[in-house]
């Protein structure tokens, strides 16, 4: 038995110790494991026709090429946001441009699908079995091939938090814990300048991850995807929360995901468009301009980015990847295939892939959120999971 391993989109801590673990509990079971580099961008510029350069994207994986990764954050094994179901025509690597196998692509018709061309490399590696590390995308494009007979297993890895079918994805805990340090260490300069503070999260379709930082961070707003937020009466809630502090700043966390109502964007920003019309920066630069204007103070504008997802893991992230590590190589060794490992509700198990695609994971705003002051709160707990939703 060959198992292939691959990661797609933004890396995260905690993966290379779920590499690991895969590579240690397979040998255990006789299996040879072969990393993917790059993700489906791994696959997709393999041309199995060159005999010579055939394994040029991969790596063998053994207890000793892995037996330090897990002290590090990111991917040992590199990744990319490619998508060979939905390929533009300059991510057509150049051997394939004449590939008979190109259809209309599964998402748009404008791009093309090389799902043929990528089994035809699995085959050729003598992959046997497919763990795929990663969030929505990845794991979207995952289940097509498990629906094309191969044999898939995906591992969901996301610090947004937002696929569905499980409680807990490999990131979100150092997502969150990051975000409460930095939120924290904001409010010394806040506090000092005695300015509004805005703290710009991950988080595109859902805002568990502001959600929940705000949450622990007892941070005065938070802004996320699921509800769009009216600046007039941000900036009114923001400053009425200035004055009741005693150090005179106020901070609120936002998802980057987050959106103002209506159009107002539009006429509180107009003269921040660009050359095209659009808005060049996040949502919390535009909010920063809008309270601005509003409110007439100094305000702060903080984008966490690229800090909450390097470095190394916290506890948390670690036990959850090497678990679900452990527990993809024992559904291999099951024969159970077309699922994803999932935490729900405290228990590891698994997920059907074709489950995992069909539904959208949010925030409960009837139970976690109040909508109306623009701020965490929680009914209440008793029955809930360990992260609440």
């Amino acid at each position: 038995m060959r198992i292939g391993v691959l990661t797609g989109g933004g890396d995260a801590p905690g993966i290379n110790a779920c590499i690991k673990t895969i590579v240690t509990r397979s040998e255990e079971s006789g299996f040879d494991v072969l990393g993917i580099m790059r993700g489906w961008s791994g696959l997709l510029n393999t041309d199995p026709a060159d005999a010579q350069r055939r394994f040029s994207q991969c790596v063998k994986l053994t207890r000793e090429t892995v037996r330090k990764i897990d002290r590090t954050g990111g991917t040992f094994l590199h990744s990319s946001r490619i998508n060979p179901g939905n390929l533009s025509k300059k991510d057509i690597p150049v051997f394939l441009r004449g590939f008979s196998g190109f259809r209309p692509g599964m998402f748009n018709s404008a791009h093309f699908d090389s799902s043929p061309h990528i089994e035809r490399v699995i085959e050729t590696l003598g992959i046997d079995a497919l763990i795929v590390i990663g969030g929505d995308d990845t794991i979207a494009y995952a289940e097509h091939l498990s629906r094309q007979g191969l044999r898939i297993i995906a591992i969901p890895k996301t610090m947004d938090n937002d696929v569905f079918g499980t409680d807990y994805c490999i990131g979100f805990g150092t997502a969150v814990t990051r975000s409460v340090q930095f939120i924290h260490q904001l409010r010394t300069s806040a506090g000092s300048h005695e300015r509004i503070t805005i703290v710009e999260l991950f988080g595109s379709n859902t805002g568990e991850t502001c959600l929940i930082s705000a949450y622990l961070a007892s941070i005065d707003r938070a802004l996320i995807p699921e509800v769009s937020f009216d600046p007039e009466k941000l900036a009114d809630m923001l400053i009425a929360d200035k004055a009741a502090n005693a150090s005179n700043y106020a901070m609120v966390a936002i998802s980057e995901g987050a959106r103002m109502e209506g159009n107002k964007f539009i006429e509180y920003c107009r003269g921040s468009a660009d050359e095209n019309g659009g808005y060049a920066g996040g949502i919390g630069q535009l909010t920063k301009e809008t309270l601005s204007m509003l409110t007439g103070e100094a305000i702060i504008c903080q984008p966490l980015g690229y800090l909450m997802r390097s470095g190394i893991p916290d506890a948390l992230d670690l036990m959850v990847s090497c678990n679900f590590g452990q527990l993809a190589v024992d559904l291999v060794n099951a024969g159970n295939f077309g699922v994803m490992v999932a935490l729900r509700n405290g228990l590891y198990s698994s997920f059907p892939l074709e489950e995992v695609t069909k539904h959208h994971k949010r925030v409960d705003v009837t139970e976690l959120y109040d909508s109306q002051a623009y701020r965490p709160k929680m009914r209440h707990v008793l029955g809930k999971p360990m992260f609440l939703y």
